[in-house]
Parts: C-alpha cells; structure tokens; sequence
C-alpha cells in the first residue's frame, strides 16, 4: 500500500510538471483565447493512458506498480480527462454505450454546473 502511494505520488509529481511544461510551450506559439495548452494536453493525455494501459495489458504488468506510477499517478497528474477518455472507451468495449453516453453528459453538464455552483459561493458574480 505504502509503495503504491509512493508510485502515484511520484508519477503525479512528474506528470503535473509536464503539464505545466506543456502550458508553457502551447501557450507561447498559440497565444490566442482559445484554450489550446488544455486541449492539447487532455489529447496528448488521452494517448498516453492508452498507450500505457495497452502496453501494461500487452505485457501482463497490468496489476503491476507500473500501472499506479503511469496510469494512475503520471496520467492523472498530467490530465484527468485522460482517465474520462480511458473509463469511456472501456464502457463502449463492455457494450454499455448508452451508460458511457449518460457518463459524458452527466460529467460535462453537471461539472459546468459545479463550477458555476463554486464561483458563486465564493462570491464571484457572474
């Protein structure tokens, strides 16, 4: 357990810094509105997790500390849309599309509505 959270801490350290190395060099040559260093990163998040859970499978190191330093510690730290993108693609895998659907919908519409919900209890007025 203590080796796990050490997993994860490490590769949630390393991926958060990535993240904001990613900011930096998408924001400096698209310097625009347009939230490109987000999206770039969820993209480049999402391929990730895929490769890493892949390879992990392929190797059958799945249930290895692998998995908690990259997937759940490097992944998470760089983007937690990547695991949204991973745990989708594995209801569709599963046949429950409709319940992959209701996940997206549910999490876009009730997660703008939560930072709606944030911005105004913390007095900010919109």
């Amino acid at each position: 357990m203590i080796r796990n959270l050490l997993l994860v801490a490490l590769g949630g350290a390393i991926g958060s810094v990535l993240r904001y190395l990613t900011s930096i060099f998408v924001s400096k040559y698209f310097p625009t509105v347009f939230p490109w260093a987000t999206l770039v990163t969820n993209i480049i998040g999402c391929f990730l997790i895929g490769f890493f859970v892949g390879q992990l499978q392929k190797n059958g190191l799945f249930d290895s500390g692998y998995k908690w330093l990259l997937v759940t510690g490097f992944c998470g730290g760089y983007t937690t849309f990547s695991t949204f993108g991973h745990e989708n693609i594995t209801l569709f895998q599963n046949g429950n599309g409709a319940l992959a659907f209701a996940y997206i919908a549910s999490s876009v519409v009730v997660g703008l509505g939560a930072v709606w919900l944030g911005l105004c209890v913390s007095g900010v007025k919109l």
